[in-house]
């Protein structure tokens, strides 16, 4: 950290604590050479996940959107919001910790479709029948067939 004093590049912490909303570090900082004191914030970069869809147009990943999905899947089902937000959390920390910074809508899916198989199955199928598209009743029965089979 360069001081603002004297241009010197090398300084020690003297003191480091949470700033209020805890979102960022305050440290205080000593100069090596002229020995002026200053302060730092430390905060934590947040690099945007840019999803990829089936026509080719990117957009910013939106974890209130991929909620509304799961939602609407667990419709009148015994499906506590609580469930479905730890679900988002940890599809999203999934997401933030590959380093691929653009990733495609089909594999946001198969995440939430794996984590609402666990959840509920009826709602997984929900979810799969939208998101897969199925056209007709058989490609209905083969997704509940592959179901039972793991079952």
């Amino acid at each position: 950290m360069k001081c603002p004093f004297c241009g010197y590049e090398e300084s020690k912490v003297v003191d480091s604590r949470p700033t209020d909303e805890s979102t960022r570090i305050r440290r205080r900082r000593e100069c090596l050479k002229c020995s002026g004191r200053f302060t730092t914030y430390e905060v934590v970069e947040s690099v945007p996940i840019v999803v990829v869809k089936r026509d080719k147009s990117r957009e910013v990943f939106n974890r209130d959107k991929l909620l509304g999905g799961l939602l609407k899947s667990c419709e009148k089902r015994p499906v506590s919001m609580e469930t479905l937000v730890r679900a988002v959390d940890e599809i999203e920390a999934k997401l933030q910790n590959s380093l691929d910074r653009e990733i495609t809508s089909q594999q946001i899916g198969e995440l939430a479709m794996e984590k609402l198989k666990a959840i509920d199955e009826v709602a997984y199928v929900r979810f799969a029948s939208v998101y897969r598209q199925f056209r007709d009743i058989n490609t209905f029965m083969e997704e509940l067939k592959k179901l039972l089979k793991e079952k």
